[in-house]
């Protein structure tokens, strides 16, 4: 025993500090893997669709027993072919008088065109089991966890609409809710920082370190990935960088937000029709959603 306390004492002479406990998991995998299924109940949910309208409905509702406020954004997008897109950003905010905030994302519209190169039907709508829906049920089951330990921390949980309708190649009528976001910020105190979820639930889930979140918060990065290893998670979390990506990160940080992506990238089944329920497991969802409430849990005022 007295030799452990010398240990301790020469650790936090040498950090200044003993390295901060980590809390209980209390993500439920299994609870988020139901929600990707009910997201693919709706089928497609592509801007000005009938899937999209009855999604739209079902996050209001849940978001608004669950959060202590929810702030809407609706507008409309004039695309480049001339079509009126009808489009909701939803914001759950727990904690919202709290002056440090953290903001976690995700888009929850699926792509209208299944286009990737070798994709087997290029007309056909994508089902977004991984591409859309995981990050969502990330969100729903932190909203879960956060309505049941409220967090001493402010927490902000966008659901970003139109990430994925038009053409990433000339960046025409994509990114559409984060941009709509972020010139269009909530009053109060920015986030301190902010995490895009985007493609996490992949079944053989490796998440590299995305080029424009290094360049962007560098210290962001390797914060996630030290927590993610102190949870066992280091194979998962690969500390190497992966490729430069334009998403929904984008825009927040061109808006001055520290924000940084959570991605499994490249995968084979993006933007294709075989983007379905069976490539996603609630032990890949279970992984991110213990580094989200960590992150929560162990982040100060």
């Amino acid at each position: 025993m007295a030799a452990m306390r010398a240990l301790t004492l020469a650790f936090v002479l040498l950090t200044g500090c003993p390295e901060q406990a980590l809390p209980p998991k209390e993500f439920d995998g299994n609870a988020a893997l139901g929600y990707v299924r009910t997201q693919l109940d709706f089928g497609p949910r592509i801007p000005g669709t009938a899937g999209h309208r009855r999604m739209a409905a079902w996050l209001d509702s849940l978001l608004r027993t669950r959060a202590d406020t929810l702030v809407v954004q609706r507008w409309v997008h004039r695309s480049a072919a001339g079509d009126s897109l009808p489009l909701v950003n939803f914001l759950a905010r727990f904690n919202p008088a709290a002056a440090t905030r953290l903001l976690f994302l995700a888009h929850w519209d699926t792509r209208p065109r299944a286009d990737a190169p070798g994709s087997r039907d290029s007309t056909a709508p994508v089902p977004g089991a991984n591409d859309g829906a995981s990050g969502v049920a990330v969100l729903l089951g932190m909203a879960d966890v956060l309505e049941r330990a409220p967090p001493g921390i402010g927490v902000d949980l966008l659901f970003v609409d139109g990430e994925d309708y038009g053409d990433f190649t000339t960046d025409t009528d994509v990114l559409l809710g984060s941009r709509y976001y972020a010139a269009n910020l909530p009053p109060g105190p920015a986030p301190r920082f902010a995490i895009l979820l985007d493609m996490v639930g992949d079944k053989d889930l490796k998440i590299q370190q995305e080029g424009y979140s290094l360049t962007a918060a560098p210290d962001l990065v390797e914060k996630v990935w030290a927590l993610a290893g102190r949870l066992g998670y280091g194979g998962i979390f690969v500390a190497e960088q992966g490729t430069s990506l334009t998403d929904d990160h984008v825009p927040l940080q061109q808006a001055g937000i520290r924000a940084i992506d959570l991605i499994d990238y490249p995968w084979e089944w993006h933007h294709t029709p075989d983007d379905t329920l069976d490539k996603v497991s609630a032990a890949s969802l279970q992984v991110v959603g213990d580094v989200a409430m960590a992150l929560v849990r162990t982040e100060k005022p």
